[in-house]
């Protein structure tokens, strides 16, 4: 028996590729007789870029940017396929994750410093960006990013507007400075949610608050990126209301509008790009997981993903988180064969985190003790 183990990440506890390494270790300590293979998943979240990069082989760059606040940092970009592609993760310039939690400010952060990393990227020689949007601090629409490749936003005095807070006073959008590099790039925005730009379930609704936003500044919010949305199609023709429009705060509605980026399912591209399948077709069973699995899982989530490619090669797949339903979803059904929660006993959720990877081992030594007596091997 061969066994795959491709986890996403479990939230806030363990990456993925300490979740793989967590339940190898199990099936390794159990009576199974098997070879096991690591492959740790993401799905445009926190973290997908640098698996990205490390699966294809590539190398990664560093380069002094701005961080959501406007402060210097050093931040990091990869490069694969010889160097024409590159692999930008937001969160390194302009992540949640560079913050403390009292500068939290998504009127004022910025998303300028991937802008730069993808100029670096253009400076290396790339003519393919791919971007990964989770953990961004930002609900800017990409005006940031937009600004470091040469687009201008301007009030009704023609004076340069820098904040999402400004937004709302946005008049003009100017392009013409715009590098001219671009044109030759390909961009692919890997999305790990699908919520619209506006709206209940949009960027500043959905987002703002994740973010930092109270309720009166996800109201302020919403009115910048309206405005932002208006003034795009009314001097350009470019619309921003698309399908996954507000990830990231809606850099993607923002880079799609004026870069023509490509708004693609992160596990979608993902799998793709690390030739996922490849290793899959050696698999008789998946093992993936995520810290809980639900019916947000069936929105494109990693674990759905790699369950999708599964079912498709007619491999079966267990799937381990923190937290399942107590009645699995019908669609569910079709794609994973057991369901598994890796709690062990009652606790509070802070408790049973710091408990992930222990957890994880125990449970894949389960695995391999029951798949074992398949093989006559328990006793």
């Amino acid at each position: 028996m061969h066994i795959l183990i491709a986890p996403n990440a479990f939230k806030n506890s363990l990456s993925a590729g300490e979740v793989a390494s967590a339940i190898e270790t199990g099936l390794i300590n159990s009576q199974l007789k098997c070879t096991t293979e690591c492959f740790p998943i993401a799905d445009g979240g926190d973290g997908t870029g640098e698996l990205i990069v490390q699966k294809c082989g590539g190398e990664m760059m560093n380069v002094m940017v701005h961080d959501p606040l406007g402060r210097k940092i050093n931040a990091s970009f990869g490069l694969i396929e010889n160097g024409h592609t590159a692999i930008i993760e937001m969160a390194n310039a302009s992540g949640i994750r560079l913050l403390k939690p009292d500068e939290l400010n998504p009127l004022e952060a910025s998303s300028l410093g991937t802008g730069e990393l993808i100029l670096a990227a253009l400076d290396a020689g790339a003519r393919k960006i791919i971007l990964t949007l989770g953990g961004s601090a930002t609900v800017d629409g990409g005006m940031g990013i937009l600004s470091a490749l040469g687009v201008q936003f301007l009030d009704e005095g023609n004076d340069p507007l820098t904040s999402a807070e400004t937004l709302v006073d946005l008049a003009h959008i100017e392009i013409n400075q715009v590098d001219q590099r671009i044109t030759d790039c390909e961009f692919v925005l890997l999305c790990d949610v699908d919520n619209p730009l506006l709206g209940e379930e949009g960027a500043a609704s959905v987002f703002g608050p994740q973010k930092g936003a109270t309720p009166d500044e996800v109201l302020m919010l919403e009115e910048s990126l309206t405005s932002l949305r208006a003034v795009a199609l009314r001097e350009h023709g470019l619309e921003m209301d698309v399908p996954h429009g507000g990830a990231a705060g809606g850099v993607s509605a923002g880079l799609h509008a004026f870069l023509g980026a490509s708004l693609v399912n992160g596990i979608d591209e993902f799998i793709r790009v690390t030739s996922f399948e490849a290793a899959a077709q050696k698999a008789s069973l998946i093992i993936t997981g995520e810290g809980s699995l639900d019916e947000q899982t069936l929105r494109g989530k990693g674990p759905m993903g790699v369950a999708v490619r599964a079912k498709a090669l007619g491999i079966p797949v267990i799937g381990l988180a923190g937290k399942v339903p107590l009645n699995t979803p019908v669609e569910m059904k079709k794609y994973f064969q057991v369901l598994l929660s890796i709690g062990n006993g009652p606790g509070d959720v802070e408790s049973a985190m710091k408990q992930t990877r222990e957890n994880l081992i125990r449970i894949g030594e389960q695995i391999g003790h029951l798949l074992s007596m398949g093989q006559g091997e328990l006793g």
